[in-house]
C-alpha cells in the first residue's frame, strides 16, 4: 500500500505517509531555511531561545494567546491541561463527547494516567448544544470541545451554537478547553480568525502534522501562568525531549506553507465531496454516504457497503495499475459490513476536476466489483 501510494502520480486523498526517510528529510531542508536560520544552534531541553522557543511565539501569535508550549504529542498535551484545570477548579470531572479523541483515541489516559473521569452531554454525532450542557445532572470542571469532532465527520457547530456552548459553560464554573489538532482549518466555516477562535477557551490544544504536515508536536496555549504550569507537567509526563528540532522545523514550514492554503483546501473540498456524491449515486449502489454531504472542513468521510479488504484490494490495484490514488486506507466499522475512509483535500487535490474525481471514481468502483 505505502508503495502505491509513494508511485502515484496523482493523488486525491492526502496524506503524511508514503515518503521514504531520505525523502522526508530532503523535503525538511528545502523547506526550513525559508521558516528559520539553520545556522542557530541546536535546541537542548526545549529552551524557549531556539527553534522551539520560536515555534511557541509563532504559535501564540496565529492563536491570539499569551503563550504556548511545545509537546511531543497531543495526548500528553491533553493530559496535561486537563490535569492543570482540575487542580486549579478543584473538580476531576471533564464533560466530553463519547467520539473525542479522548475516548477514542486514547486509551482512557485522561482516567488512568490522569485520575480523572468524563461525563457525556450527548452521544449524537455533533457537538454538544447549550441546553445539554446546561441541562448535564451532575457538576463539571473541565469542558471539552473538539473542533473538528473528527470521528462524527470532521463536524463543527454554528458559531452562534458554539459560542452559546461557551457562556453556558462559564455560567457553570467551569472551564473550556478545546481539543483544537485541527484548529487550522475551521476558520472558513466559522467566518472568524484564528484568535477569534481561540479567545472563546481558556486553553488550546493544536496539532503540527493533522493539518499542518509536520513531522510530530503539538503545543497547548493559553495565558502565561496556564502554559508555565503545563510545562512543569511536561516535564513530569516525559515531555522534556533533549532535542526536538526535527519537528519544530517542520512545524514552522507548515505554518508558513500550509496555514495559509486551508481556505483553498476547504473550499475545493466541497467540489471534491459534490463529486464523488454525484457519481456515487449515478454507479446506483445500494447505499453509500459522503459525511458530511458538505464538509465543514478540507476532509470528510466516505462510507460504502463492502469490506475494507475489498476496498484496499481496489485501490492498491488502482494505484499501482494507473498510478492515481484517489483514496487511501478503508476502515471496516460495526457488525454491518460497511466501511469508511478519511479524504483529506489538500494540494495534490487542487488540479482535480470534477471529471477526473468521476472518472476516477468509477474505474474504482469497477475494480471493487470485479
Amino acid at each position: 500500500m505505502l508503495a502505491a501510494w509513494h508511485d502515484s502520480t496523482r493523488m486525491l486523498a492526502g496524506g503524511s505517509s508514503g515518503e521514504t526517510v531520505r525523502e522526508r528529510l530532503n523535503r525538511l531542508l528545502a523547506d526550513a531555511p525559508g521558516s528559520y536560520d539553520l545556522d542557530d544552534w541546536l535546541d537542548m531541553y526545549g529552551n524557549g531561545d531556539g527553534v522551539v522557543g520560536e515555534l511557541e511565539r509563532r504559535t501564540a501569535d496565529a492563536l491570539g494567546t499569551e503563550a504556548a508550549a511545545f509537546f511531543p504529542t497531543g495526548t500528553m498535551a491533553q493530559q496535561v491541561a486537563l490535569r492543570c484545570w482540575a487542580g486549579r477548579t478543584g473538580n476531576p470531572t471533564v464533560a466530553g463527547h463519547p467520539l473525542s479523541h479522548l475516548e477514542v483515541h486514547e486509551r482512557d489516559a485522561y482516567a488512568v494516567v490522569s485520575g480523572l473521569r468524563m461525563v457525556h452531554p450527548t452521544t449524537g454525532p455533533r457537538l454538544p448544544t447549550a441546553a445539554e450542557i446546561h441541562d448535564l445532572q451532575e457538576p463539571f470542571g473541565a469542558l471539552v470541545l473538539e473542533l473538528p469532532l473528527r470521528d462524527a465527520g470532521f463536524v463543527l457547530p454554528e458559531w452562534d451554537e458554539l459560542t452559546a456552548v461557551v457562556e453556558v459553560a462559564q455560567e457553570h464554573d467551569a472551564v473550556v478547553h478545546f481539543d483544537g489538532a485541527r484548529i487550522w482549518e475551521c476558520g472558513s466555516y466559522f467566518g472568524r480568525s484564528l484568535p477569534e477562535i481561540a479567545t472563546l477557551a481558556d486553553s488550546v490544544y493544536v496539532s503540527y502534522y493533522k493539518s499542518l504536515d509536520g513531522i510530530s508536536g503539538a503545543a497547548l496555549a493559553g495565558t502565561e501562568d496556564f502554559v508555565e504550569e503545563a510545562r512543569a507537567w511536561r516535564h513530569r509526563y516525559g515531555g522534556q525531549l533533549f532535542q526536538q528540532w526535527p519537528a519544530a522545523l517542520a512545524a514552522l514550514a507548515g505554518l508558513d506553507r500550509e496555514l495559509p492554503r486551508l481556505p483553498e483546501y476547504v473550499a475545493h473540498a466541497k467540489i471534491v465531496a459534490q463529486a464523488l456524491r454525484d457519481g456515487l449515486a449515478e454507479a446506483g449502489l445500494p447505499w453509500f454516504r459522503v459525511l458530511p454531504e458538505v464538509p465543514h472542513t478540507h476532509e470528510f468521510q466516505v462510507w460504502l457497503p463492502y469490506r475494507a479488504d475489498a476496498l484496499n484490494e481496489a485501490a492498491v490495484r488502482q494505484a499501482e495499475e494507473t498510478r492515481t490514488t484517489l483514496f487511501r486506507k478503508w476502515y471496516e466499522e460495526g457488525p454491518l459490513g460497511l466501511s469508511m475512509t478519511e479524504v483529506s483535500v489538500r494540494s495534490s487535490a487542487l488540479d482535480w476536476t470534477t471529471g477526473d474525481v468521476r472518472t476516477a471514481l468509477g474505474d474504482f468502483l469497477g475494480r471493487v466489483g470485479a
